[in-house]
């Protein structure tokens, strides 16, 4: 498992917003329905308004316990990063996360196949056998690079240490 840890200050994340079920496996159409939803014009805002890191666009999910059932609803936010202190557009939903430690996993292959099995793989191997466990806070996921059906990204999860 490819795995960097990382402090980040205060986060502001700002996009577009959906209440959705949550979905195990395969492609959400929930998700896939709000994100076509978004015009060129309001991704082109959201790419302009990016000055934070983690850059680029983001898939954010948030309000949701970490052993939630299936079907369960979550926040999710296409979204970016805003720098410190950076004003929230108009029109735009948002969410402050604290400052902290953040795990980021590294994912490459068939999407949605591979980055779901890293995410299971972060419960059932690497939390058990490391001494970190999750913070409150957002899940995001990062897009590096997408052709045909394999994807690039970063699975990045909140964390403080176990004990």
């Amino acid at each position: 498992m490819n795995i960097t840890i990382t402090e980040k200050p205060e986060l502001t994340l700002a996009g577009h917003a959906a209440q959705v079920p949550l979905i195990y496996e395969g492609v959400n159409p929930h998700i896939q329905q709000h994100i076509e939803s978004i015009t060129e014009e309001q991704n082109h805002r959201l790419t302009e308004t990016n000055d934070g890191d983690p850059s680029g666009i983001l898939s954010i999910t948030y309000g949701l316990d970490p052993d939630a059932a299936e079907g369960s609803m979550l926040t999710y936010l296409h979204g970016v990063a805003l720098a410190e202190g950076a004003q929230v557009p108009e029109g735009l939903d948002s969410i402050s996360v604290d400052a902290g430690t953040w795990a980021v996993f590294a994912s490459e292959g068939p999407h949605p196949e591979v980055l779901q099995k890293l995410w299971a793989a972060t419960a059932t191997d690497w939390f058990p056998s490391n001494p970190w466990r999750l913070r409150p806070g957002p899940t995001l996921l990062r897009y590096l690079s997408f052709t045909g059906t394999d994807a690039t990204c970063e699975l990045w999860m909140p964390v403080e240490k176990d004990g």
